[in-house]
């Protein structure tokens, strides 16, 4: 035991001897891991994002789009569409809209026709769809009985068009659709199961009807709120049901499951990006095994000192595998410790909850251990073979 620990002291001493070429050593494991720990953690922490939303939000959206069997180019619902949603027993509230198109956006005039090529999404909406989205306003109130009377001109913004058009809480402004002037009565918050309502302008079916729409205006897409455990039968019956066998169709959607494909795709990113930490760890452990063959022939004259003391080639060899130890231990600690202050930093730039899987920290170091143990079997075996004359030609 006493031999080990002398042994150990000078493996250890022989590392913080030449700090230039250990720090070299530790770059490898430290990336490596790192890149591992941050990829698997900051892709845990998006996943638990994720599920706090979906558990606020609700799984039972469904979004239903109009479509049409006959190629129209502009499908739309029968007038009555929100009503025969309602026949649908597991449906509890239902929210009309119509996507408007060719409408420009500016906060002013004099900024028009740089807006001309922006395209700003601009909707026609029923009186109850924030309380169907289950969403809030950041300022301001949604649209009420009077604004859906032809002429009164009032709109709401999501809280993205607000930051753009830099539109304080509270504040009196307008906004241009085609020149007309709009009053931005309200700004809604962040709408997480649709993403482009956050910079999307609102206004009521009878402003649109006036203003932008020569036919009679009809909505293009229903978002329904279903019973939970009933999606995918309420997606169903809502094809039959607003559909009637006439010319339009309907395609649905539920919006959790987008949100689904979301984490799905950033799965895949965090392989990636695991893969590429567990090829920059594995050219690492070649860096490993460079500078420690270089650092063999640098220091030959202790080992024929050594050898020529009585040291066996075991002992020799035993060395050259504590530094290899020491050197994935220490990498590896460091790139934990970077790994996890990188999810830090992300998930307080990003609003996340900060995730990280226990067993992610002893496995990152093991893995920087091995790879590093490894790298150093060939230089501790070459360093073992150097017979005492030998090292006089080596230096």
């Amino acid at each position: 035991m006493k031999a080990f620990r002398e042994l150990s002291g000078v493996a250890f001493s022989g590392l913080f001897a030449r700090k230039v070429r250990t720090a070299l050593l530790l770059l490898g494991p430290t990336i490596g891991v790192a890149a591992i720990i941050a990829a698997v953690g900051l892709t845990d922490s998006a996943k638990g994002d994720l599920k706090r939303k979906v558990a606020e939000l609700g799984t039972n959206l469904i979004e239903a789009s109009a479509a049409s069997s006959f190629g129209s180019s502009d499908p739309v619902f029968p007038e009555d569409a929100v009503d025969r949603a309602f026949t649908v027993n597991s449906v509890e509230s239902v929210s009309a809209v119509v996507e408007m198109q060719n409408i420009v956006v500016s906060p002013y005039e004099d900024a028009t026709e740089n807006f001309e090529t922006v395209p700003v999404p601009v909707l026609a909406a029923d009186l109850v769809l924030p309380e169907v989205l289950e969403v809030e306003l950041v300022s301001g109130r949604w649209l009420d009985e009077f604004d859906a009377t032809p002429g009164a001109r009032s709109a709401v913004v999501g809280v993205g068009l607000a930051r753009q058009f830099e539109i304080m809480p509270g504040e009196i402004r307008s906004i241009l659709l085609n020149g007309l002037e709009y009053s931005v009565v309200g700004v809604m918050s962040e709408v997480a199961l649709e993403p482009a309502f956050d910079t999307a302008v609102f206004v009521s079916f009878g402003s649109a009807d006036a203003d932008f729409i020569d036919d009679d205006i009809l909505p293009n897409k229903l978002y329904v709120r279903a019973v939970e455990g009933t999606e995918d039968l309420t997606a169903e019956a809502l094809k039959v049901a607003v559909g009637l066998g006439g010319p339009t169709e309907l395609n649905t959607e539920l919006k959790s499951e987008a949100l689904e494909l979301a984490s799905q795709s950033d799965r895949q990113l965090q392989l990636i990006v695991v893969s590429m930490g567990l090829l920059a760890i594995i050219v690492g452990g070649i860096g490993i095994a460079n500078v420690m063959s270089i650092s063999v022939i640098q220091r030959s004259s202790e080992i024929g000192i050594r050898r020529a003391l009585g040291h066996t080639r075991g002992t020799i060899a035993v060395q050259f595998i504590l530094e290899a130890v020491a050197v994935g231990i220490l990498g590896g600690i460091l790139g934990v410790s970077v790994g996890v202050a990188a999810i830090g930093v992300g998930v307080a730039i990003a609003g996340w909850v900060f995730t990280l899987q226990f067993f992610l920290v002893p496995a990152g170091i093991a893995l920087a251990v091995v790879i590093s143990v490894v790298a150093g079997l060939y230089p501790a075996v070459r360093a073992a073979r150097l017979e005492p004359l030998e090292t006089l030609r080596l230096g």
